[in-house]
Protein backbone atom coordinates (compact mmCIF):
# COMPACT_ATOMS: atom_id res chain seq x y z
CA UNK A 1 0.00 0.00 0.00
CA UNK A 2 1.13 3.53 -0.73
CA UNK A 3 0.35 6.67 1.27
CA UNK A 4 0.32 10.19 -0.17
CA UNK A 5 2.58 12.46 1.89
CA UNK A 6 1.72 15.60 -0.04
CA UNK A 7 2.16 17.17 -3.47
CA UNK A 8 1.90 13.84 -5.28
CA UNK A 9 4.70 12.23 -3.27
CA UNK A 10 4.01 8.73 -1.99
CA UNK A 11 5.69 6.36 0.44
CA UNK A 12 5.25 2.63 0.90
CA UNK A 13 3.21 2.17 4.06
CA UNK A 14 5.05 -1.04 4.96
CA UNK A 15 8.40 0.82 5.07
CA UNK A 16 7.31 3.50 7.58
CA UNK A 17 8.61 3.04 11.13
CA UNK A 18 7.58 6.39 12.61
CA UNK A 19 6.14 9.80 11.76
CA UNK A 20 7.37 12.54 14.08
CA UNK A 21 7.19 16.29 14.58
CA UNK A 22 10.37 18.04 13.41
CA UNK A 23 10.80 20.42 16.36
CA UNK A 24 12.91 18.55 18.90
CA UNK A 25 16.71 18.64 19.00
CA UNK A 26 17.16 14.85 18.63
CA UNK A 27 15.00 14.84 15.50
CA UNK A 28 16.95 17.78 14.07
CA UNK A 29 20.19 15.84 14.67
CA UNK A 30 18.67 12.76 13.03
CA UNK A 31 17.78 14.91 10.00
CA UNK A 32 21.31 16.36 9.76
CA UNK A 33 22.93 12.92 10.06
CA UNK A 34 20.67 11.58 7.30
CA UNK A 35 21.64 14.53 5.10
CA UNK A 36 25.36 13.79 5.60
CA UNK A 37 24.82 10.10 4.70
CA UNK A 38 22.72 10.91 1.62
CA UNK A 39 19.62 9.36 3.19
CA UNK A 40 17.49 12.53 3.40
CA UNK A 41 14.54 12.89 1.02
CA UNK A 42 12.89 16.31 0.86
CA UNK A 43 9.26 15.94 -0.25
CA UNK A 44 8.16 19.38 0.99
CA UNK A 45 8.20 21.08 -2.43
CA UNK A 46 9.90 24.09 -0.82
CA UNK A 47 7.39 24.45 1.99
CA UNK A 48 7.90 24.25 5.75
CA UNK A 49 8.67 20.78 7.12
CA UNK A 50 5.75 19.76 9.33
CA UNK A 51 6.53 16.07 9.76
CA UNK A 52 9.43 13.69 9.39
CA UNK A 53 8.94 10.10 8.27
CA UNK A 54 11.46 7.51 9.38
CA UNK A 55 11.69 4.37 7.25
CA UNK A 56 13.11 0.91 7.78
CA UNK A 57 15.68 1.57 5.04
CA UNK A 58 17.22 4.31 7.24
CA UNK A 59 15.85 7.07 5.01
CA UNK A 60 14.43 10.23 6.54
CA UNK A 61 11.62 11.82 4.51
CA UNK A 62 10.54 15.42 5.06
CA UNK A 63 6.88 16.26 4.45
CA UNK A 64 4.95 19.53 4.48
CA UNK A 65 1.89 17.74 5.86
CA UNK A 66 1.09 17.59 9.56
CA UNK A 67 1.66 14.28 11.35
CA UNK A 68 -2.10 14.09 12.00
CA UNK A 69 -2.92 14.48 8.29
CA UNK A 70 -0.63 11.63 7.29
CA UNK A 71 -2.03 9.51 10.12
CA UNK A 72 -5.57 10.13 8.85
CA UNK A 73 -4.54 8.99 5.38
CA UNK A 74 -2.95 5.84 6.81
CA UNK A 75 -6.08 5.11 8.85
CA UNK A 76 -8.24 5.50 5.72
CA UNK A 77 -6.03 3.00 3.88
CA UNK A 78 -6.22 0.54 6.80
CA UNK A 79 -9.99 0.98 7.00
CA UNK A 80 -10.37 0.15 3.29
CA UNK A 81 -8.18 -2.94 3.73
CA UNK A 82 -10.39 -4.23 6.54
CA UNK A 83 -13.62 -3.94 4.51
Amino acid sequence: MLVNIGFGNIVSLSRIIAIVNPGSSPIKRLKEEAKKRGKLIDATEGRKTRSIIITDSDHIILSALQVETILQRINEINKKDNE
